[in-house]
């Protein structure tokens, strides 16, 4: 699919006792309050993912993503982490290695697509990818908390939240309900130099753009990304052959 600059080796992480009691509980695991929380053991990650280690670094994510996307476009799915022992080790932690913002097409399962199981990603879906003060907090929760090293802006082929931004936009009809705010928020993105289909089909990548770049540009997730401990990539989900690939 796609590959980064090789990032720095992260050290490990320090905080305030307040802040490491919010990280254990995004993590599902215990901490005594006033004490430090200390980084996870080398056993307990291995043990929450027995087939092979968490990646660690944004190149690793990508890679696992990558050869995920791999195996389901050819009818090779593993259906990792599903075992009896992995759901009991889950029980006291996660530590997964990627944020996968999506679309809430039933056809793009980020877990599906990426043949990932139990405790891999943390998904967050929204209609076009489109980003509120909730979907920007979940999205932060993974990345600074649990110290996820990569933030995937996912769209995909034939998009029904696109198409239906670019009909608004054209015919000037208010959608109904809650569904005008969708357009209204993918409405920047639209893409004027194209016609019917192409101008739908470039707006799903051009929203993709604009999302990563706002996330990007979050100052906290930004920092991460200056020291080489985070990255925050846009890539397309192609329906017609089931590819994952980077847009940018």
């Amino acid at each position: 699919m796609i590959s980064i600059r090789q990032a720095r080796s992260a050290s490990a992480p320090t905080g305030t006792p307040r802040r490491s009691l919010l990280r254990a509980a995004l993590a599902g695991t215990a901490a005594t309050a006033g004490v430090a929380l200390a980084a996870p053991s080398a056993g307990a990650a291995i043990s929450a993912r027995p087939e092979r280690p968490r990646p660690t670094t944004p190149d690793q994510a990508l890679r696992e993503l990558t050869e995920g996307n791999r195996r389901w476009r050819t009818f090779r799915e593993q259906h990792p982490h599903e075992t009896k022992t992995v759901r009991q080790a889950l029980v006291s932690g996660q530590h997964p290695f990627a944020v996968v913002l999506g679309c809430i097409d039933s056809r793009v399962p980020p877990e599906l697509a990426f043949d990932q199981g139990l405790g891999d990603l943390m998904t967050v879906r929204s209609a076009g990818e489109v980003l509120d003060e909730a979907v920007l907090g979940s999205i932060c929760y993974g990345a600074l908390e649990l110290e996820i090293p990569l933030i995937l802006v996912l769209g995909h082929q034939s998009c029904g939240a696109v198409a239906a931004a670019v009909e608004a936009d054209e015919t000037g009809a208010h959608l109904p309900a809650h569904i005008q705010y969708l357009a209204d928020e993918i409405r920047p993105a639209i893409d004027h130099t194209k016609e019917g289909a192409e101008r739908v089909d470039s707006t799903v990548s051009a929203q993709v753009n604009a999302v990563r770049a706002r996330l990007a540009a979050e100052p906290d997730l930004a920092a991460r990304i200056a020291r080489g401990k985070l990255a925050v990539v846009g890539a397309r989900y192609e329906l017609t052959n089931q590819l994952v690939h980077r847009i940018s």
